[in-house]
Protein backbone atom coordinates (compact mmCIF):
# COMPACT_ATOMS: atom_id res chain seq x y z
CA UNK A 1 0.00 0.00 0.00
CA UNK A 2 1.28 3.72 -0.76
CA UNK A 3 1.73 6.19 1.51
CA UNK A 4 1.34 3.57 4.49
CA UNK A 5 4.60 4.32 6.35
CA UNK A 6 2.93 7.76 8.15
CA UNK A 7 -0.25 8.84 9.60
CA UNK A 8 -3.50 6.72 8.92
CA UNK A 9 -1.63 4.78 6.14
CA UNK A 10 0.54 3.61 9.11
CA UNK A 11 -2.44 2.27 11.10
CA UNK A 12 -3.92 0.89 7.91
CA UNK A 13 -1.02 -1.40 7.26
CA UNK A 14 -0.19 -2.15 11.05
CA UNK A 15 -4.15 -3.18 10.48
CA UNK A 16 -3.41 -5.35 7.79
CA UNK A 17 -0.40 -7.01 9.35
CA UNK A 18 -2.05 -7.60 12.35
CA UNK A 19 -4.84 -9.61 10.61
CA UNK A 20 -1.60 -11.99 8.71
CA UNK A 21 -1.56 -10.24 5.56
CA UNK A 22 2.21 -9.98 4.07
CA UNK A 23 1.89 -6.41 3.84
CA UNK A 24 4.14 -3.75 2.03
CA UNK A 25 4.36 -0.09 3.15
CA UNK A 26 5.81 2.49 0.16
CA UNK A 27 6.34 6.15 1.12
CA UNK A 28 8.73 8.78 0.56
CA UNK A 29 11.40 7.76 3.17
CA UNK A 30 12.66 9.84 6.12
CA UNK A 31 10.23 9.06 8.91
CA UNK A 32 8.49 6.27 9.59
CA UNK A 33 5.67 5.41 12.05
CA UNK A 34 6.00 2.89 14.37
CA UNK A 35 5.11 -0.60 11.69
CA UNK A 36 4.53 -4.33 12.65
CA UNK A 37 8.22 -5.77 12.32
CA UNK A 38 6.68 -7.86 9.76
CA UNK A 39 5.94 -5.12 7.30
CA UNK A 40 8.22 -4.40 4.47
CA UNK A 41 9.32 -0.69 3.88
CA UNK A 42 9.56 0.36 0.47
CA UNK A 43 10.36 4.12 -1.49
CA UNK A 44 8.55 5.19 -4.44
CA UNK A 45 7.13 8.28 -5.13
CA UNK A 46 3.57 7.71 -6.94
CA UNK A 47 4.01 10.67 -9.11
CA UNK A 48 6.96 9.15 -10.75
CA UNK A 49 6.01 5.48 -12.92
CA UNK A 50 9.86 4.44 -12.52
CA UNK A 51 9.02 4.65 -8.81
CA UNK A 52 5.77 3.18 -9.21
CA UNK A 53 7.12 0.10 -11.28
CA UNK A 54 10.16 -0.42 -8.94
CA UNK A 55 7.45 -0.82 -5.98
CA UNK A 56 5.94 -3.44 -7.52
CA UNK A 57 8.52 -5.32 -8.67
CA UNK A 58 8.99 -8.71 -7.98
CA UNK A 59 5.54 -9.39 -7.03
CA UNK A 60 3.86 -11.33 -9.19
CA UNK A 61 0.48 -11.35 -7.87
CA UNK A 62 -1.24 -9.07 -5.50
CA UNK A 63 -4.61 -9.84 -3.09
CA UNK A 64 -5.03 -5.82 -2.39
CA UNK A 65 -3.98 -2.59 -3.01
CA UNK A 66 -4.45 0.72 -1.19
CA UNK A 67 -3.58 3.89 -2.30
CA UNK A 68 -3.00 6.34 0.75
CA UNK A 69 -0.48 8.23 -0.89
CA UNK A 70 -1.59 12.07 -1.17
CA UNK A 71 -0.34 15.79 -0.36
CA UNK A 72 -2.26 18.73 0.40
CA UNK A 73 -0.71 22.53 0.53
CA UNK A 74 -3.38 24.55 2.08
CA UNK A 75 -3.33 28.32 0.99
CA UNK A 76 -1.45 27.76 -2.08
CA UNK A 77 -3.34 25.46 -4.13
CA UNK A 78 -4.50 28.50 -6.42
CA UNK A 79 -1.01 28.82 -7.76
CA UNK A 80 -1.66 26.65 -10.90
CA UNK A 81 1.79 24.96 -10.32
CA UNK A 82 1.30 23.26 -6.47
CA UNK A 83 -2.45 22.94 -8.01
CA UNK A 84 -0.73 20.44 -10.74
CA UNK A 85 1.46 19.17 -8.04
CA UNK A 86 -1.18 17.95 -5.90
CA UNK A 87 -3.22 16.23 -8.53
CA UNK A 88 -0.10 14.30 -9.78
CA UNK A 89 0.23 12.69 -6.14
CA UNK A 90 -2.98 12.31 -5.49
CA UNK A 91 -5.07 11.67 -8.24
CA UNK A 92 -2.81 10.35 -10.94
CA UNK A 93 -0.59 9.01 -8.48
CA UNK A 94 -3.54 6.66 -7.67
CA UNK A 95 -3.93 6.10 -11.54
CA UNK A 96 -0.66 4.84 -12.10
CA UNK A 97 -0.51 2.36 -9.35
CA UNK A 98 -3.75 0.81 -9.91
CA UNK A 99 -2.99 0.46 -13.63
CA UNK A 100 0.36 -0.96 -12.86
CA UNK A 101 -1.00 -3.60 -10.56
CA UNK A 102 -4.05 -4.28 -12.92
CA UNK A 103 -2.40 -7.20 -14.45
CA UNK A 104 -1.51 -8.98 -11.16
CA UNK A 105 -4.54 -8.16 -9.17
CA UNK A 106 -6.58 -10.11 -11.56
CA UNK A 107 -4.63 -13.07 -11.42
CA UNK A 108 -6.02 -13.26 -7.84
CA UNK A 109 -9.64 -11.60 -8.50
CA UNK A 110 -8.11 -9.45 -5.78
CA UNK A 111 -9.37 -5.79 -4.95
CA UNK A 112 -8.34 -2.02 -4.49
CA UNK A 113 -9.48 0.91 -1.66
CA UNK A 114 -8.39 4.17 -2.59
CA UNK A 115 -8.62 7.09 -0.27
CA UNK A 116 -11.36 9.80 -1.18
CA UNK A 117 -12.28 12.13 1.21
CA UNK A 118 -15.25 13.99 2.50
CA UNK A 119 -14.24 16.76 -0.07
CA UNK A 120 -15.15 14.58 -2.79
CA UNK A 121 -18.43 15.65 -2.02
CA UNK A 122 -17.64 19.21 -0.43
CA UNK A 123 -15.67 22.51 -1.82
CA UNK A 124 -12.62 23.34 -0.12
CA UNK A 125 -11.84 27.34 -0.24
CA UNK A 126 -7.92 26.87 0.58
CA UNK A 127 -7.50 23.40 -1.07
CA UNK A 128 -8.60 23.53 -4.58
CA UNK A 129 -6.24 21.17 -5.73
CA UNK A 130 -6.62 18.76 -2.79
CA UNK A 131 -10.62 19.05 -3.42
CA UNK A 132 -10.58 18.25 -6.73
CA UNK A 133 -8.18 15.69 -6.82
CA UNK A 134 -10.43 13.86 -3.95
CA UNK A 135 -13.14 14.66 -6.14
CA UNK A 136 -11.41 13.02 -8.86
CA UNK A 137 -10.31 10.05 -6.55
CA UNK A 138 -14.62 9.16 -6.45
CA UNK A 139 -15.28 9.44 -9.64
CA UNK A 140 -12.09 7.60 -10.67
CA UNK A 141 -13.00 4.68 -8.47
CA UNK A 142 -16.79 4.56 -9.73
CA UNK A 143 -14.69 4.13 -13.16
CA UNK A 144 -12.35 1.44 -12.64
CA UNK A 145 -14.97 -0.50 -10.79
CA UNK A 146 -16.83 -0.64 -14.00
CA UNK A 147 -13.84 -1.31 -16.18
CA UNK A 148 -11.82 -3.82 -14.25
CA UNK A 149 -15.48 -6.07 -13.09
CA UNK A 150 -14.66 -8.47 -16.30
CA UNK A 151 -11.40 -8.71 -14.54
CA UNK A 152 -12.77 -10.26 -10.82
CA UNK A 153 -10.79 -6.96 -9.29
CA UNK A 154 -13.42 -4.79 -7.26
CA UNK A 155 -12.32 -1.03 -6.37
CA UNK A 156 -13.69 1.02 -3.85
CA UNK A 157 -12.62 3.96 -1.87
CA UNK A 158 -13.01 5.28 1.65
CA UNK A 159 -13.67 9.08 2.06
CA UNK A 160 -12.52 10.09 5.53
CA UNK A 161 -14.29 12.95 7.43
CA UNK A 162 -12.61 14.83 10.50
CA UNK A 163 -10.08 12.24 11.62
CA UNK A 164 -7.43 13.05 15.23
CA UNK A 165 -4.18 13.13 13.78
CA UNK A 166 -1.44 15.15 13.43
CA UNK A 167 -2.23 16.94 10.40
CA UNK A 168 -5.70 18.09 12.30
CA UNK A 169 -4.17 19.02 15.73
CA UNK A 170 -4.12 22.73 15.18
CA UNK A 171 -8.31 22.24 14.29
CA UNK A 172 -8.40 19.78 17.63
CA UNK A 173 -7.05 22.45 19.63
CA UNK A 174 -8.92 25.66 18.89
CA UNK A 175 -12.23 25.27 20.75
CA UNK A 176 -13.74 27.91 18.18
CA UNK A 177 -13.01 25.81 15.14
CA UNK A 178 -13.20 22.15 16.83
CA UNK A 179 -16.87 23.40 18.63
CA UNK A 180 -18.51 23.54 14.67
CA UNK A 181 -17.08 20.38 14.17
CA UNK A 182 -18.43 18.35 16.61
CA UNK A 183 -21.75 19.60 17.00
CA UNK A 184 -21.87 18.63 13.62
CA UNK A 185 -21.05 15.23 13.67
CA UNK A 186 -23.63 13.35 14.90
CA UNK A 187 -21.35 11.32 17.25
CA UNK A 188 -19.94 13.64 18.71
CA UNK A 189 -16.21 13.09 18.61
CA UNK A 190 -13.45 13.30 15.87
CA UNK A 191 -12.58 10.15 14.05
CA UNK A 192 -9.54 7.69 15.48
CA UNK A 193 -7.06 6.48 12.69
CA UNK A 194 -8.60 3.03 13.90
CA UNK A 195 -12.02 3.86 12.55
CA UNK A 196 -10.40 4.36 8.80
CA UNK A 197 -8.35 1.28 9.60
CA UNK A 198 -11.51 -0.50 10.29
CA UNK A 199 -13.92 0.67 7.52
CA UNK A 200 -10.43 -0.21 4.67
CA UNK A 201 -9.87 -3.62 6.04
CA UNK A 202 -13.69 -4.11 5.89
CA UNK A 203 -13.32 -3.27 1.87
CA UNK A 204 -10.68 -5.71 1.44
CA UNK A 205 -12.72 -9.16 3.38
CA UNK A 206 -14.65 -11.36 1.96
CA UNK A 207 -17.51 -9.71 4.20
CA UNK A 208 -17.70 -6.84 0.82
CA UNK A 209 -17.07 -9.32 -1.91
CA UNK A 210 -20.80 -7.67 -3.56
CA UNK A 211 -19.26 -4.57 -3.22
CA UNK A 212 -17.31 -2.26 -5.94
CA UNK A 213 -17.78 1.42 -6.57
CA UNK A 214 -18.71 2.37 -3.30
CA UNK A 215 -17.47 5.29 -1.75
CA UNK A 216 -17.50 4.58 2.14
CA UNK A 217 -17.69 8.16 4.39
CA UNK A 218 -16.16 7.19 7.52
CA UNK A 219 -16.87 10.31 9.10
CA UNK A 220 -19.04 10.00 12.06
CA UNK A 221 -22.10 11.23 10.36
CA UNK A 222 -20.87 14.34 9.14
CA UNK A 223 -22.14 14.00 5.96
CA UNK A 224 -25.62 13.53 6.26
CA UNK A 225 -25.76 15.98 9.05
Amino acid sequence: MTGATQGIGAVIANRLASLGARTIAAGLGGRTDVLNPGIEVRVGDVSKQEDVDRLLANLDELDIVINCAGIIRRGDEHDPAVFEQVLAVNLTGTMRVCSAARERLARRGGCIVNTASMLSFFGGSLVPGYAASKGGVAQLTKSLALAYAADGIRVNAIAPGWIATPLTQALQDDPARSAPILARTPLGRWGRPEDVAEGTVFLCTPAASFMTGVILPIDGGYMVA
